[in-house]
Formats: C-alpha cells, sequence, structure tokens
C-alpha cells in the first residue's frame, strides 16, 4: 500500500529483478555448460539448480509486471492519502451521547471479580 510519503521518483524494482534474474540466467547456464564440458557434474547441477530458480524468478516477475499499475505504480496513479498519526481511529464517530460506538456504556462484564 503506498502511504504518499515515498520519492515523487519512487518506481517498483520490478525491472531492476528482470535484469539481475536475465543476467544470473546467463551465468548459470554458462556454469552448466562449462562445468559439463570439464566433467564436474557436481559444480554443473549447482549451477542447473541455480538456474531453475533464474527462470521461475523471471516468471514471478513478468507475472507481477503484466498486472500493471496495481502492483508497479506509475506516474500517472495517485499516492494514497498518508496516515497524518493523529491516533484517531476511521470509521463511525462517536455515539449518540459522545462517549463512543457504544453510545458511552462501559463494555460487557466478564464476570471477573
Amino acid at each position: 500500500m503506498r502511504t504518499g510519503s515515498e520519492p515523487a521518483t519512487a518506481r517498483s524494482p520490478l525491472r531492476m529483478r528482470f535484469w539481475l534474474s536475465l543476467w544470473g540466467l546467463l551465468w548459470t547456464l554458462f556454469g552448466v555448460v562449462a562445468f559439463s564440458m570439464t566433467g564436474r557434474p557436481g559444480w554443473a547441477a549447482a549451477c542447473a539448480v541455480v538456474l531453475l530458480l533464474a527462470i521461475l524468478d523471471l516468471g514471478v516477475i513478468t507475472y507481477r509486471m503484466r498486472q500493471g499499475p496495481h502492483y508497479q505504480p506509475g506516474r500517472d496513479v495517485p499516492p494514497y492519502e498518508p496516515d497524518h498519526g493523529d491516533g484517531r481511529p476511521r470509521g463511525p464517530g462517536p455515539g449518540p451521547d459522545g462517549g463512543g460506538r457504544n453510545g458511552g456504556r462501559a463494555g460487557p462484564s466478564t464476570g471477573r471479580g
């Protein structure tokens, strides 16, 4: 949820995550090929696991980027009204005699002491 207190130029980090995942995908693909050719199956398997994670991350990033401004607000999406921190609850005002939601009466008795 946007609060309106972030900088005017704040943007979602999805594009940065996309490029970093793509960079990781390329390096792990290179690692899988290189370690397979040199006869190091353990390292090739480790690179393959990281390669699968990078592919999964790219899929999630692409999905969220395609969802539009709900998850990646652009310049045309206005910020929400910020919370001013005055502690007042949002919702209905005081009851009939000014004592809160239940009209100034005490809460239900618990039967204790």
